[in-house]
């Protein structure tokens, strides 16, 4: 009878030990699995970041590009005012178009818009669009600033 058991024994260890490596060749598999889907896992949420960035600055960088064209299409009317005050008029309306010219200066400085001067600098067309060309006068420079509009 001992012989019997013996002999279940052997097989039943051999079974058990390539049963046992079995499941550590599944474990290393699966280690790899795991390791393969987290790098893939932070390769998306970086990637995910990046374009949150990207999408916040495009945000931004479209507001401002919004409110520039809003701005040069109400100087105009800044432009405007600024003739109607060269005019000859009475006492109470030029009183008010200078207040209304007023408020107007103010919101664009509240906005971070301000007035440059450039007569008599050289003509940079970085910051500076030109109207017309006006011929030099002696002791000029060519290409200066002549008249703001």
């Amino acid at each position: 009878m001992e012989e019997k058991v013996e002999q279940t024994k052997k097989p039943t260890v051999k079974a058990l030990t390539a049963e046992n490596e079995e499941l550590k060749k599944q474990i290393e598999t699966l280690k790899a699995e795991v390791n393969s889907t987290k790098d893939s896992w932070l390769r998306c949420a970086a990637d995910f970041e990046n374009f949150k960035k990207r999408n916040q600055e495009t945000r931004i960088n479209s507001y401002k590009e919004g409110k520039i064209d809003i701005i040069k299409k109400i100087l105009v009317v800044g432009d405007t005012l600024d003739r109607a005050i060269t005019m000859n008029l009475d006492e109470k309306t030029m009183e008010g178009i200078k207040l209304i010219a007023r408020q107007f200066k103010e919101t664009l400085e509240a906005e971070g818009v301000t007035e440059i001067n450039p007569v008599g600098e050289v003509f940079d067309p970085n910051y500076h669009e030109a109207i017309m060309q006006m011929p030099k006068e002696e002791g000029e420079t060519s290409g200066t600033v002549k008249q703001v509009f």
